[in-house]
């Protein structure tokens, strides 16, 4: 059965390539299908068992059923590219890569994240100071837009170049071709240690201007702080051979390495999922960290998903929250900070928040075969500056005289001030018109008007920040 598909009205105009994969256009049909059934001016949604956004919601029944949408359709090692379908896990693509010596560009620490979430969410890694984010290495989309046509668009067309950071409220990925690179068997990552976050921050920018260090190539950079006088940037790169490898799936914690090793040696499988086994270090909050349980917890368990299910049923029946004398608030945010102001970053969130361990990433717009770098416009990063990714995910503990959300709000402005950026996975305190005024409201605007013109998605600031 043949799709047909309405093309964006701005961009060039692009021949549609029929789907080989037959299951693939059976499972688009349906869609439609379901999409058709639903009464007209009644809100549209995804029924989705699993989720990695930290904005839980209310239980609801229906949506539209994405769960045929989770297949790796076909891998091209001579081209280096991947037909994905947009439910597909990172940890079934990467399965799926790994035999042909491919991995994709960027691949987000935790396993269960979709490709469709990367795009149409954020993404980051350690690689990223080279690739760039998750949808700077698609090639082309298709999606289901707001009004339930299917559309195939590619970099030259304003939705795909508006589609990250857009969170479904334009539509929702079905099918992406992404780019792949070369992988060898072994990384080996050291661990610098450093007192002073300003000098951490030089070495980052120096790292990831140069990709060395010391004379070796550095292909992955990341960082951890546990101090303000305690922090690590993390060097890694690619080896053909390994004269031992350490294994965090286990008994051993992968974070606290970092404090006792200055080398080390991973698979390149482990080394992509080295942050899921412990989410971070996030699985102390469930006791799992103590040897003795450690040792009797099966490893199926120790997973990110796993933890996330946890959390969200704590929230649902606020169990925390009764046995805590304080007010706890979630303070779960990854933000976007030019390096040159990572240190004063830093010296503020060690103050005013105090969560620790916090991880950094470095990130740069990804440069183009011509040499440039594109703008992705709403979530506009200045294309020639480095920034630093900083993750923190805990909760604070609130003084009497202080409101649920005003730690958030804190972070917010700071970052606004610094001229950073904070990703919307998690909950969002953003008065609407400083919210546009982040995110490119005009823009945004046009292409919801033009492909959700009567509104069955919600909109970028309802979802992100009204639904708390």
């Amino acid at each position: 059965m043949l799709i047909k598909l309405r093309r964006p009205n701005v961009g060039a105009v692009r021949d549609h390539r029929q789907v080989q994969e037959s299951g693939h256009e059976r499972a688009v049909a349906a869609l439609r299908g379901q999409y058709a059934a639903i009464p007209a001016g009644a809100p549209v949604r995804l029924a989705k068992s699993t989720s990695n956004l930290f904005r839980f919601r209310a239980d609801q029944s229906g949506g539209l059923d994405v769960a045929r949408f989770d297949q790796v359709l076909s891998v091209d090692a001579d081209a280096r590219t991947a037909q994905v379908q947009g439910m597909t896990t990172y940890e079934h693509l990467v399965d799926a890569t790994l035999p042909h010596g491919l991995m994709p560009l960027v691949v987000p620490q935790l396993k269960t994240i979709t490709l469709g979430g990367a795009v149409a969410g954020l993404g980051i890694e350690s690689s990223s100071f080279r690739n760039g984010l998750p949808h700077e290495s698609v090639r082309e989309l298709e999606i289901m837009t707001g009004d339930g046509e299917v559309v195939v668009v590619g970099p030259e067309d304003d939705l795909f170049r508006g589609f990250p950071n857009s969170y479904g409220t334009l539509g929702y990925t079905l099918r992406l071709e992404i780019e792949l690179e070369p992988v060898k068997p072994y990384v080996r990552l050291r661990h610098v240690p450093f007192a002073d976050a300003a000098e951490c921050a030089r070495m980052l920018a120096e790292v990831c201007a140069d990709g060395s260090y010391q004379g070796e190539p550095v292909d992955f950079v990341d960082g951890t702080v546990f101090s303000g006088t305690e922090q690590y940037v993390t060097l890694a790169n690619w080896s053909d051979t390994a004269p031992f490898t350490s294994d965090y799936t286990g008994n051993q914690i992968y974070y606290r390495s970092i404090q006792r090793r200055s080398v080390d040696y991973l698979t390149v499988r482990d080394y992509l999922w080295r942050w899921d086994t412990d989410w971070f270090w996030c699985s102390r909050a469930f006791g799992v960290q103590h040897p003795v349980v450690r040792r009797l917890v099966p490893k199926r368990y120790l997973r990110s998903d796993v933890y996330r299910k946890v959390v969200a049923w704590d929230r649902r029946h606020k169990l925390s929250d009764r046995l805590n004398k304080a007010v706890q608030e979630p303070v779960i945010q990854d933000v976007e900070i030019p390096v040159d102001r990572l240190a004063e970053f830093l010296d503020f969130f060690h103050r005013e928040i105090g969560i620790s361990p916090v991880w950094l990433c470095p990130v740069r717009l990804r440069r183009r075969a011509d040499g440039s770098r594109a703008a992705w416009p709403l979530y506009p990063m200045d294309p020639e500056v480095l920034y630093v990714n900083v993750g923190f995910w805990s909760t604070v503990s609130l003084r009497p005289d202080e409101e649920l959300g005003s730690r958030n709000r804190l972070i917010e402005d700071k970052v606004t001030e610094l001229g950073g950026h904070k990703s919307l996975y998690s909950d969002s305190y953003y008065g609407e018109e400083e919210f546009w005024d982040n995110y490119n409201g005009p823009t945004y605007q046009d292409l919801k008007k033009r492909y959700d013109p009567a509104g069955r998605l919600p909109d970028l600031y309802a979802k992100c920040v009204l639904r708390r």
